[in-house]
């Protein structure tokens, strides 16, 4: 059983300026192996948006692939298993980590995907809150009109995540205020257009779909403050 994680800082289908997908969309069909995949869309994070998922349908029409949504706020199974049975990839989009958090512990997906990932090939992939919550931790806007650190992810990827780390003026100084002050664990930070692409629990590629986008380790220095590193970026 192999497990791939696409965590974007930004980017995707969600972030292009035409709606169009975009080479991470590519990127993350193409680690499923299949020749037609079936893509699972989660927009819990945005309160199951229409208009999200009227991106993600228009946007992944023109991919040789199945698709299909998981709502949480309109169900229409009595069990998520039988919408995750047979995917492929999961599309995680962005919005609220802690609301989609607690309505995935409440609604049985967090139980329903550990299961499914310990018998059976699965690509997880998101954006923003769709990256953080495969971490154990995170630096989120999801508590309030500030960024604030959290605990309570999936903990599929150890450490934090720190999405949008160049594209919003705050995120870059609380993460490291968070990380030096051990509020938060050492971890990954993502610009809008890269991501971190982990198989089985361990970060294996560092990739960007704009150019100059990186990704970032962010750690305790032991002297009050952090040491970031960024790294070797692969253009997808």
């Amino acid at each position: 059983m192999t497990t791939h994680i696409l965590a974007m800082g930004g980017g995707g289908f969600s972030m292009s300026d035409d709606g169009a997908a975009t080479a991470f969309d590519r990127f993350a069909l193409g680690l499923t192996g299949r020749e037609r995949p079936t893509v699972c869309f989660v927009p819990t994070a945005s309160g199951d948006a229409a208009e999200y998922v009227d991106r993600f349908e228009s946007a992944y029409a023109s991919l040789d692939c199945e698709t299909r949504v998981l709502e949480l706020f309109r169900r229409r199974t009595s069990d998520v298993r039988e919408v995750l049975a047979g995917v492929d990839l999961l599309m995680v989009g962005g919005g609220s980590t802690v609301n989609l958090m607690a309505l995935w512990d409440l609604h049985g997906v967090t139980a329903a995907l550990r299961e499914i990932t310990a018998t059976r090939d699965l690509v997880l992939a998101g954006v923003s809150a769709g990256a953080n919550c495969w971490f154990e931790a995170c630096s989120t806007d999801a508590l309030g009109p500030e960024v604030a650190a959290w605990h309570g992810g999936m903990g599929f990827l150890a450490g934090s995540f720190c999405p949008h780390y160049d594209g919003e003026e705050q995120r870059r100084p609380h993460h490291h205020g968070v990380v030096a002050s051990g509020a938060l664990p050492g971890g990954w930070a993502a610009d809008d257009g890269a991501a971190v692409h982990a198989v089985d629990g361990r970060v294996v590629a560092h990739l960007a779909e704009r150019p100059g986008a990186r990704t970032y380790r962010v750690e305790p220095d032991g002297a009050g403050g952090v040491r970031c590193e960024a790294q070797q970026m692969r253009d997808v």
